[in-house]
């Protein structure tokens, strides 16, 4: 056999080669040591650092997604039929193993979550203002686990987002990494109101994804009788939203806390025409009633800061302002 004797030949433990994988080998462990004893990320919130270049928040800080515990599980998937596709986190199981959610029924046959008809409107409205060049925020109050916020932000359209409740804002945070969008969305644990201080929130138990300022509010769309009483900050949202910032599109969903949120962002809505951002606002009578508010109390406010021109849409309103000429 030709080069048989070469299986005879005592190898060099000092070979050349021996010592060039000695020392690679020996690169690559003290790499791996270094790595591993780091000091923790210097700034360990991404998410309060977001937009940190354009704004500067004093009356709240940013929820901090980086230190916040995980919840469990997670169950997350694409929304399907929105323009711009995004996952989002659910938080609504269901009752597990004999009633789970419908989408986590439609995850185990293979099927993306049933996009809700709040991620197609704010991809309709946004769409328009991209088409016609227009830039700014889009303002997610009542995000619940972030349907409407993970749907601008697939856009490139910077998010500022309001939710008291933290099992939502586990699941927010949740989406925020799973859509890669920590440059876009800041994320605020606060309800948004009137005024600066402390309010007492309503959430069902087996239902943490639902809240609502009144306890008949929480309970009305759902059977469940069993709530919880927890404090939460309130913030108004004129004390959050600089002066000089656009707003393209202000969402609110507070389960009849509308009035109130409204009027914390009187300077905002009192901006001249197209500089006014687009507003949608859940208008159900019902939960306005639970909150001792009414529709017309609503609008008659906006008529007074120049929304005179709103329609109704299910249980949701639109209101916008024609340009001042």
């Amino acid at each position: 056999m030709p080069n048989a004797w070469k299986r005879d030949k005592p190898t060099r433990l000092l070979s050349p080669k021996f010592l060039f994988l000695l020392f690679s080998s020996t690169l690559i462990l003290i790499f791996i040591f270094l790595s591993s004893s780091r000091p923790s990320n210097p700034n360990p919130n991404p998410n309060y650092f977001a937009l940190n270049n354009r704004l500067s928040f004093h009356a709240i800080s940013p929820f901090d997604c980086f230190n916040s515990p995980q919840s469990h599980p997670v169950i997350a998937s694409t929304v399907e039929g929105v323009r711009y596709p995004f996952l989002f986190s659910l938080s609504d199981f269901g009752t597990l193993p004999d009633k789970p959610h419908k989408n986590i029924v439609r995850i185990l046959k293979g099927k993306p979550f049933r996009k809700p008809d709040i991620s197609v409107t704010v991809q309709d409205i946004l769409e328009k203002a991209k088409t016609e060049g227009r830039d700014g925020f889009f303002v997610d109050v009542g995000a619940n686990v972030g349907m409407a916020t993970f749907a601008a932000s697939a856009m490139g359209f910077p998010v500022l987002a309001f939710e008291p409740i933290f099992e939502n804002l586990q699941k927010i945070c949740e989406g925020i990494f799973f859509n890669r969008v920590t440059n876009l969305v800041t994320l605020f644990e606060a309800a948004a109101s009137d005024r600066l201080g402390n309010v007492t929130v309503h959430k069902l138990v087996g239902r943490l994804d639902n809240s609502a300022i009144s306890a008949t509010g929480a309970k009305l769309a759902f059977k469940s009788n069993e709530e919880v009483a927890i404090q939460v900050r309130t913030v108004p949202l004129d004390e959050v939203i600089p002066e000089l910032e656009r707003v393209l599109l202000l969402k609110i969903d507070v389960q009849g806390w509308e009035y109130h949120v409204l009027k914390g962002a009187t300077k905002l809505l009192s901006r001249k025409g197209s500089q006014a951002p687009y507003l949608i606002y859940e208008e159900d009578e019902r939960l306005l009633e639970a909150s001792n508010s009414t529709s017309k109390e609503i609008r008659d406010f906006l008529s007074s800061v120049g929304y005179n021109d709103c329609t109704k849409h299910d249980t949701d309103a639109h209101c916008t302002k024609k340009d001042v000429r």
